[in-house]
């Protein structure tokens, strides 16, 4: 695919423009560097002209000791242009690193189903990696090539005219040579990457799900799968190196023409008496080093070739624009929020619906218990509210708004959600309840443990709020991992909770501990209650069951389980719940209807 060169200048200014003193000071020393390329050869030329003279003069110590320190000053430019290349690269690849991953995080849902953690890992990090030298060397180390080539010219030029025009056709012809190769081999290694996102993400999920892997006996077919993946990444590779090896056996063969052509002329040249025995030798050596920018032309050539398969999905993936537009924001009222639902349908890309026609409304202060079988359209009910997805057809109010029209930022803040699977971050704990929010201070995190009764699972940790999380929650249990979970909801003080069987997976004491935190949480606030254990929606005050993305009932919780007619009291029969379920119960007002009928 070809790329506009506009777009690579545009890459170039926005990254490296917020350094450009540390980009001014690496073209410097690159500069620095050719300079003193050029002239050490000349105190070879007058060092050897003085040795072979009949008479020796006295300052060959001093030529000798001013060509070591030229090497060594040299070496000290290179080591200063090598590490302000690396700083410059890696920064400017992190910063765009930090784009990529932001862009990603904004995308919607339906994007991330599409593809894996693993080959968005190699989009960000591997294809981003690529560009290191472009963004670093690219440009700089292009035109002081270009520089060397034609300082090396002129000097052969002011020492013979002759040598320099058939070193400038010598050049040219291997110039002209290298464009036409230069983009032979792009295509390839645009395939390699594709290859190795697809390897990356392969692996990802398949480690991810090694448990039931292995429970299931499925590792000769998931090796075998890793076979196919590598085989082809392999296969990729190969060719990939295979034609873009073309562009350096190339300038070798040429080379090995032109050494013989300069050793030729200046064996001619000496022989004829024309020039001394140090000029011959300082042809010979410009020779020599008139490879050093061709071949150093062909590095960058070889590197923009990966900078440009990278750039490539780069740009494909910052060109995918999430299905959900921003709405131009609104004013949610304070404290608890109206959920209303009208005549929603929903469904994952081209598939069936999985929400149809669903109308219904929760009051401010209300908690609804959704009840259904796997797949009867609770999460996604739930997904819909967060605008994680836009319904098909229909509207969903939050507080009286409109939620396609207000800011997405602003709407997720006034909803907290809980499910039984917590994310958790290597991180201290002050960083994982307030999600690296440095404006919440130390004492409204405690004072919201102490409001959710948590001080005592507070002060058994080592170094309180400063205490270690690995990733992923390691060395927490399951309920250690919820009530962080409640301490994040409860910090950011939403008027609407959304309660994920939070407590499916707990043992009873902890359990018990979590029940006084969900009371303290959703006191004050709306709340809907997905439930799987029927015992855990005894807080609820309207019942609403779906099936097939359709309510197939809904009303009060006393009413409904005391209908021996009503599907929850049937529900409540089976699990010999219905005892639990209807003592100490406070009949609520009316709270919930559906479309048409006021329950």
């Amino acid at each position: 695919m070809h790329i506009p060169l506009g777009e690579y200048r545009q890459l170039l200014v926005t990254y490296l423009a917020p350094q450009w003193r540390r980009v001014a000071l690496l073209a410097l020393c690159l500069l620095g560097g050719i300079g003193l390329q050029l002239l050490n050869p000349q105190l070879l030329r007058t060092f050897i002209d003085a040795v072979t003279s009949p008479h020796v003069p006295s300052f060959l110590v001093q030529i000798a000791l001013l060509f070591i320190g030229v090497a060594l000053v040299q070496q000290l430019v290179t080591i200063a242009a090598t590490y302000l290349s690396e700083r410059v690269g890696w920064t400017a690849t992190n910063a765009l690193r930090v784009d990529l991953a932001l862009h990603l995080l904004r995308l919607d849902l339906g994007f991330h189903k599409e593809y894996t953690p693993g080959a968005l890992i190699e989009r960000v990090d591997g294809d981003v990696t690529a560009l290191a030298n472009f963004f670093s060397q690219f440009v700089i180390r292009i035109f002081g090539n270009l520089l060397l080539l034609v300082g090396i010219l002129i000097v052969l030029m002011w020492i013979d005219w002759r040598v320099s025009l058939a070193l400038i056709l010598f050049a040219a012809i291997v110039l002209f040579a290298l464009l036409a190769v230069r983009n032979i081999a792009t295509p390839h290694w645009k395939a390699f990457r594709e290859a190795s996102a697809n390897l990356y993400g392969f692996l990802e999920e398949r480690l991810t799900g090694t448990e039931d892997i292995r429970s299931n006996g499925a590792q000769s077919y998931m090796l075998r799968r890793l076979f196919t993946h590598t085989r082809e990444r392999l296969r990729t590779a190969w060719k990939a190196r295979l034609i873009g090896a073309v562009p350096w056996g190339l300038p070798i063969l040429l080379f090995a023409f032109g050494n013989l052509l300069a050793f030729v002329l200046a064996a001619w040249l000496y022989r004829a008496g024309v020039m001394t025995l140090g000029t011959a030798f300082i042809i010979y050596y410009y020779t020599l080093l008139i490879y050093q920018p061709i071949m150093g032309i062909m590095q960058e050539i070889e590197d923009f070739q990966l900078a440009s398969a990278g750039l490539v999905r780069i740009r494909e993936l910052l060109r995918v624009k999430s299905s959900l537009e921003d709405g131009p924001g609104v004013t949610f009222p304070a404290g608890p929020l109206a959920v209303e639902f009208e005549d929603v349908n929903f469904g994952y890309g081209e598939e069936e619906m999985v929400i149809k026609d669903l109308s219904f409304r929760i009051e401010p202060g209300k908690v609804l218990g959704l009840l259904g079988r796997t797949g009867s359209g609770k999460t996604s009910l739930t997904r819909l509210i967060f605008r994680l997805y836009d319904p098909a057809t229909g509207s969903i109010r939050l507080g009286e708004q409109d939620i396609r029209f207000a800011a997405i930022a602003d709407l997720r803040k006034r909803i907290g959600m809980v499910t039984q699977d917590v994310q958790l971050f290597h991180a201290t704990v002050r960083d994982n309840l307030t999600f690296f929010e440095k404006s919440i201070s130390d004492e409204r995190i405690l004072q919201v443990l102490e409001d959710l009764g948590l001080m005592g699972w507070y002060n058994k940790l080592a170094d309180g709020l400063d205490t270690m999380l690995a990733a992923g929650g390691g060395g927490l249990s399951a309920g250690e991992a919820q009530l962080l979970a409640f301490t994040r909801v409860f910090l950011r003080d939403p008027g609407l909770v959304i309660l994920d069987e939070a407590s499916s997976r707990l043992d009873p004491a902890t359990e018990s501990l979590i029940e006084r935190a969900v009371d303290k949480l959703l006191k004050g606030r709306t709340g809907i209650i997905i439930a799987h254990r029927l015992h855990t929606i005894q807080r609820v005050d309207t019942i609403m069951i779906l099936d097939q993305g359709r309510i197939s009932e809904c009303g009060e919780r006393v009413q409904l389980a005391a209908d021996p007619t009503s599907r929850f009291s049937r529900l409540l029969q089976t699990a010999h719940e219905a005892n639990d379920m209807v003592e100490d119960v406070i009949i609520p007002s009316r709270s919930i209807s559906t479309k048409g009928e006021q329950i």
